[in-house]
């Protein structure tokens, strides 16, 4: 399936709207294209899911390696015809970049600048990227300019004729209601956007397609090996999915449901523990549900199970669940006291990383002395009490103190970490519980 990446010159730029008019435009034109996202995020390709109807793949260096890249890609050509590779950041930004994906898969870049404020100037900040790809640790191919936020007549014209030696695909124009607000608290999660479908339709109408498909190519997946034996393990994985646990990498169910049997229940709405080996958390925004969840009979339930034994694995949303309490803007809530830590929102941003953890005692997802990759990325922070167990050395990021994470009781693990298959986190839980 050939494909492009939709880079930014930074963070804020219009990438996802960028994504979402490019993939409308193609539909418009009898194409059937697949989203992707370049990092780790969660919230990007929840508005390319709703926009698509279909799953929206992580390509992460980081949490699954090059080849790991290389499958998620290969596992979403099933669904499409051509693929849209949403950047992270700046092009070039951070150790695990939009530019190292790009080179991991051989596609390329068409560069996405923000042009609310500038002409020429545009087209020179595109042209200094593309000359900057041979500086750059990666071999990045920048082939075109998608003028962001541009309007049409003598401002698109001037911003297309000054970009001689790259492809202009087009624009997206600062029309009201096509904006994406903060994500924090999850005001910006796909079905929540506030994108009209009419104003989505508006945005597609400054997309060359003819142009975005004539540089598209396939990628390199000549050396990608097939994901291990994937034989089923008969392992029965009780997981939360509703409001408030929404963050689950689509590799992630299919790994699941693809080596275990996967039954899915609402703690939102009380819903009982549906028979199993173990209980998976997944990450999400309880913070907006804290009432509603701390009188949940689903956590009196978790509670009195994992005292008995039950393994139950919570990541970041799950693990502030099994705590103490959550106390938020409007209160202090009880949750289920499987673990022994406190948490409280905060109005900055507290955790934002990939992270690399090593176990120092055997645990649901790795073995004593194995490390595993996942990435943070939370407005919380937890005081765990003084005689907490941890299970995670930090190898990079902050974990739930700055050293450690992963608390343990019982069997239950919480870390404020999210993980990906690729780390081998679920065919450990599957192999193991």
């Amino acid at each position: 399936m050939p494909g492009v990446v939709l880079a930014g010159t930074a963070s804020g730029v219009g990438k996802t709207v960028a994504t979402l008019a490019v993939c409308r435009a193609l539909e418009r034109e009898g194409k059937t294209p697949v989203a992707a996202k370049a990092g780790p995020d969660f919230v990007d390709p929840s508005h390319h899911a709703t926009v698509l109807g279909r799953p929206s793949r992580t390509l992460d260096p980081w949490l699954a390696g090059e080849t790991g890249v290389r499958r998620a890609y290969a596992r979403g050509a099933d669904d499409g015809d051509v693929c849209v590779v949403e950047g992270t950041m700046g092009l070039y930004d951070s150790d695990v970049s939009t530019a190292a994906v790009a080179a991991a898969l051989d596609l390329p870049v068409i560069l996405v600048v923000d042009a609310s404020a500038g002409i020429e100037s545009v087209a020179a900040t595109a042209l200094g990227f593309q000359q900057y790809a041979d500086r750059a640790d990666y071999d990045v191919d920048v082939v075109g300019l998608l003028a962001a936020r541009a309007r049409g007549g003598r401002h698109e014209r001037g911003i297309r004729d000054a970009v001689a030696g790259l492809r202009y695909v087009g624009r997206t124009p600062p029309l009201d209601g096509l904006e994406l607000p903060s994500r924090h608290l999850g005001a910006d999660l796909g079905d929540d956007s506030p994108i009209r479908e009419e104003t989505l339709d508006a945005a597609a109408r400054g997309i060359r397609t003819d142009r975005l498909v004539d540089v598209a190519r396939p990628p390199n997946l000549d050396t990608t090996p097939s994901l291990r034996a994937a034989d089923e393990t008969g392992a029965r994985i009780a997981v939360a999915a509703d409001d408030a646990f929404r963050f689950v990498y689509p590799s992630t169910r299919d790994r699941l449901r693809g080596r275990g049997v996967v039954e899915q229940f609402s703690p939102l709405a009380g819903d009982p523990i549906p028979d199993c080996d173990a209980v998976y958390l997944p990450g999400g925004y309880p913070e907006r549900h804290a009432a509603a969840l701390a009188a949940s009979p689903t956590l009196d339930e978790l509670r009195a199970r994992a005292a008995e034994g039950l393994a139950v694995f919570g990541e970041c949303g799950g693990t502030i669940i099994l705590g103490e309490s959550l106390s938020t803007d409007d209160g202090e809530y009880e949750m289920a006291g499987v673990l022994p830590v406190e948490t409280r929102m905060r109005d900055r941003l507290v955790g934002l990383d990939h992270v690399g953890v090593r176990a120092t005692r055997d645990t649901l997802i790795a073995p004593a002395g194995e490390t595993r990759r996942g990435h943070e990325y939370h407005f919380s922070s937890a005081t765990a009490a003084s005689d907490a167990r941890f299970a995670f050395e930090m190898v990079r990021g902050a974990g739930v103190d700055g050293a450690n994470d992963g608390l343990t009781e019982y069997r239950t693990l919480g870390t404020f970490a999210h993980f990906h298959p690729g780390s081998d986190a679920f065919d450990y839980l599957l192999e193991t519980v």
